[in-house]
Formats: structure tokens, C-alpha cells, sequence
């Protein structure tokens, strides 16, 4: 059994670090994207979705008018030594509910119930949690405790309940992050390093994976709920 640490402020610069490592180590897992290794994309997706952890850590300090929760499972024999993590963001305006932003294990320690806890850990603060994930961790949720609801661009969207909360769901706007100097800086080392012709199929393939999965998403959510559930979900607020 892990030990899992609840954190309502930002934690210690150690603990930080190895969140960061574990989300530029698994970020096929973690990116709503879902960018491949091999795709030339998938250092800039790495710094991209690094900064946006970054961020709401950060955002811990109240500083973003931003409601965030950090879960920590680590080593019950070395507390330092992060085994998983999950962050998830409290809904306004309904106490039961939140959201999770993020979550991973780290891949050693997989299969050994540590989601689970972590998950059981959110749900006894918020039993009104919901997700999106791609379609194929669908199962995969399921047998931890969500259903399918809908469906959010190429993720489906699941939640503890058979329907979402009337409260505000309020997240980052990470578009500045892509726009910034940083991001077009590693653009423009990773052109210089394959070359125009090779970024802009990257690119094309990135789009095509995401249509995919897409769709992907709509058919599952066709088949198990009709039409209609792909119309029911409220995009979140941006802050």
C-alpha cells in the first residue's frame, strides 16, 4: 500500500520535480493530444504540457482564483520518493463535485492498486468526480468506478454519477504556453533539426491522430448512449 498525501498548497520543490519528470516521461498518457514518441511533435508537447503542471501547482498558492488539489501516493518506507500523483480541480458552486486535471503512476509500480487509492482518496473528499479520457482507457476507468457520459473532442468523458454536475468547471488557459517564445524557440530547433518537410507531416499526423480518436470517441459514445449524450457536456471556464 502506498501512503497517499493530500496537498491544498503548492508542494516542497522535490516532490514538484518528480511530478514534472513523470509528466514529461509518460505525456502520450498524460496530453489530451496523446502525441507519439516518434512523432518530431513530441518534445514540444513534453515542454507544453510540463508548463501546464507547472502552472496549476503553482495556482496552488490561491494566486489564480483557481480551486486545485494535489494527491501524492509515495513509499510508505521513503515519503520522498513520489510513486504517483493526481490533480484534480474542485467544481464551484458544488461541494461534492471535482474534476481531474492529471494523474499518473510511475510505470514500475503499475497494476498495484496505486490509481485506485488515489482515485478512492478524491472520491471520499468529491464522490461527484469526473474525467475525459481516451477512448481506449475506457474500460479501464470503468472498472474503477466511472461511466461513460459523453464525449469532449477526442476524449469521452466519464464521471462517478449517471450525469455531470451543475457546478463551474474552471481550468487554465494554456494557450499562451503555445504561443510563447519558449515553444517557438524548440519549434524552430526541432525544424532546423528535420527539416520543413518532416514538421509539417508530424503536424498533419498529429491532426490525423486526433480526428481518429475523434471519432473514435463519438462512435463509443453512439453506441452505448445514442446521439443526444454527444450534445449534453458544458465545456469548462477559462482563467
Amino acid at each position: 500500500m502506498s501512503s497517499i498525501t493530500l496537498f491544498q498548497a503548492p508542494p516542497a520543490e522535490a516532490i514538484q520535480s518528480q511530478i514534472q519528470q513523470m509528466v514529461v516521461d509518460y505525456i502520450t498518457d498524460i496530453s489530451a493530444v496523446a502525441i507519439a514518441p516518434s512523432n518530431p511533435l513530441y518534445n514540444l508537447y513534453q515542454y507544453g504540457v510540463g508548463y501546464e503542471v507547472h502552472l496549476y501547482l503553482q495556482a496552488m498558492d490561491g494566486s489564480r482564483d483557481l480551486a486545485v488539489e494535489l494527491l501524492v501516493a509515495s513509499d510508505p518506507l521513503d515519503p520522498e520518493q513520489v510513486q504517483g500523483f493526481l490533480l484534480y480541480l474542485p467544481l464551484k458552486d458544488d461541494p461534492e463535485a471535482c474534476a481531474v486535471a492529471y494523474m499518473a503512476v510511475r510505470q514500475d509500480l503499475r497494476r498495484q492498486g496505486i490509481a485506485r487509492q488515489m482515485l478512492a482518496a478524491m472520491r471520499a473528499r468529491y464522490p461527484h468526480a469526473e474525467l475525459a479520457c481516451s477512448p481506449a482507457k475506457l474500460q479501464c476507468f470503468e472498472a474503477l468506478g466511472f461511466q461513460l457520459l459523453g464525449a469532449r473532442g477526442p476524449q469521452v468523458l466519464m464521471n462517478t454519477r449517471e450525469h455531470g454536475s451543475d457546478g463551474l468547471l474552471a481550468v487554465l488557459d494554456v494557450a499562451p504556453i503555445y504561443n510563447s517564445v519558449e515553444v517557438r524557440q524548440i519549434h524552430t530547433y526541432l525544424l532546423a533539426q528535420h527539416g520543413r518537410k518532416a514538421m509539417i507531416e508530424a503536424e498533419k499526423k498529429r491532426d490525423r491522430h486526433l480526428d481518429q480518436l475523434t471519432r473514435q470517441a463519438q462512435a463509443l459514445v453512439r453506441e452505448r448512449l445514442g446521439e443526444a449524450a454527444l450534445h449534453r457536456s458544458r465545456a469548462p471556464r477559462l482563467v
